[in-house]
């Protein structure tokens, strides 16, 4: 298995230095040069395995010879030992044709732990046959902060520098990162956006000097195996549903693109996946994107979801290459224009191309409270606001004829709502309970710094405390 970056001017990669290095050299996503598919048989074969049976067989193809096949399977089993709920990543039916999938029952209550304690598993493994050590630097809107922090505490081979948006997460999402006081993890929180935060990365990864010297990795959805992990849970609910005899839809909230990227992947390995619709709150560069085929960035507005308010989608390089016919070149130019003027438009064959999979609904707070506040009175569920989002676009699809009555629609549950417990006790009156294992999470110190919005200041921060060369035995950071 072949990695390739978007941008065409990076090394061809195999999967261990794909999962070390994170973003490409070039500026670029690395994607499989090719994918590994499933025949119809082979679809039929994973129903009935457990979670870790079906993630070790779905993302095998993926590693070539860098992880031998067993010891692969004890990693994934491990992984998935953390979780809450003994499916993983259960279904809940809603309606005769409407289920919600919950990926809120991982160590961190929302949907990136269900990769990133993989991904914390893969660096230790990887990085301990090497003796080696790599600074991973982040940013976050929320979640993937502090599943990415607990995937990496007090693992001996990294440090984890992670960069949230001051005063734009909910309290519980700021703690869940902040309370981790293991030598190795540091919040920064950034006087800015998280497209602030997201930029900051980007260019500490644009910056050979100091990327090397610090041996700098990310765990974000730019990083390969985030997506890898990612398209196990489309590909478990679809069999579940009737795959490959029967098409199903999923709705997906999402700012980065990334999570509802690794549904394309599924259904680029053979998955039938009829329609994929992308769910927006009032930050809607995608769903503006998906209606006019232009991408024009705007301010970021807070909302009740905050880890969709962002204006700049990341991954969705990885979908706009294959809109390109993989032409790195064009590509890249592309990207070099949107970052210059903020904007770009595609042709409107590569428009059509897209909307016969992607469709696109926004939810604005009001629309998501409403959702919140219906599905509740209607299910006796309670959701958190980004689930709320999904559920305003599920329905949307399904009123406008997006998404046929005939087709099963999954809505990804993102988060556990007690997350955002203000929101949802504002739509239903219930104020949802932590996990007892949280339970005492509002009166845990916290430690964090807060930088400017600055470059400089921020890698001179991380020069000072990131623990350089070959792994050595763990002292006070």
């Amino acid at each position: 298995m072949r990695y390739i970056s978007t941008r065409g001017a990076a090394p061809v990669l195999g999967f261990e230095e794909t999962l070390l290095t994170g973003l490409a050299r070039d500026g670029g996503l690395y994607v499989p040069e090719s994918w590994p598919t499933f025949t119809s048989d082979e679809v039929r074969g994973l129903a009935g395995l457990s979670y870790p049976e079906l993630a070790a067989r779905v993302m095998l193809p993926f590693l070539g010879d860098a992880i031998d096949p067993d010891e692969f399977r004890g990693l994934v089993a491990d992984t998935y030992a953390t979780f809450d709920h003994a499916a993983v990543t259960p279904l809940v039916q809603l309606d005769h044709q409407l289920w919600l999938m919950e990926l809120f029952h991982g160590p961190t209550l929302a949907f990136k732990d269900v990769a990133l304690q993989l991904l914390g598993r893969l660096f230790d493994l990887l990085l301990a046959r090497r003796n080696h050590r790599i600074t991973v630097v982040g940013a976050t809107s929320g979640d993937t902060g502090s599943a990415a922090i607990e995937a990496c505490r007090d693992r001996s081979h990294l440090d984890i520098f992670m960069l949230h948006p001051l005063d734009r997460t909910s309290a519980i999402q700021r703690r869940q990162m902040t309370t981790v006081l293991a030598d190795n993890v540091y919040n920064i929180a950034i006087q800015g956006t998280f497209d602030d935060c997201q930029d900051l990365v980007k260019a500490m990864f644009g910056d050979p000097d100091f990327r090397d010297r610090l041996h700098v990795s990310a765990v974000n959805s730019i990083n390969w195996a985030r997506i890898m992990a990612q398209i196990v849970y489309y590909v478990g609910a679809a069999v579940t549903l009737g795959a490959p005899e029967r098409a199903v839809a999923f709705t997906v909230p999402t700012g980065n693109f990334g999570n509802i990227y690794a549904a394309y992947g599924a259904r680029a390995m053979g998955i039938p996946i009829e329609r994929l619709v992308v769910g927006s709150n009032s930050n809607d560069i995608l769903t503006r994107f998906f209606r006019s085929g232009v991408m024009a960035t705007a301010p970021v507005t807070p909302t009740l979801s905050p880890s969709m308010d962002i204006q700049i989608s990341s991954n969705f390089e990885r979908l706009l290459f294959d809109l390109y016919q993989r032409d790195s070149l064009a590509l890249a130019d592309v990207m070099r224009r949107f970052r210059a003027s903020g904007s770009y438009s595609v042709a409107p064959n590569q428009l059509e191309t897209a909307g016969a999979l992607f469709a696109a609904y926004r939810a604005d707070n009001d629309q998501t409270q409403a959702a919140i506040a219906e599905t509740w009175r209607r299910t006796g569920q309670l959701i958190d606001p980004h689930t709320a989002v999904g559920l305003h676009a599920a329905r949307m699809a399904r009123s406008e004829g997006v998404v046929p009555d005939a087709v099963p629609m999954v809505t990804l549950a993102c988060a556990h709502p007690a997350k955002f417990p203000d929101a949802v006790t504002a739509a239903t009156g219930v104020h949802p309970a932590l996990p007892e294992r949280l339970a005492d999470l509002a009166t845990r110190p916290e430690r964090l710094t807060v930088l400017p919005n600055d470059l400089g200041t921020v890698q001179a921060f991380i020069l000072r405390h990131a623990r350089l060369g070959e792994a050595q035995p763990r002292g006070n950071a």
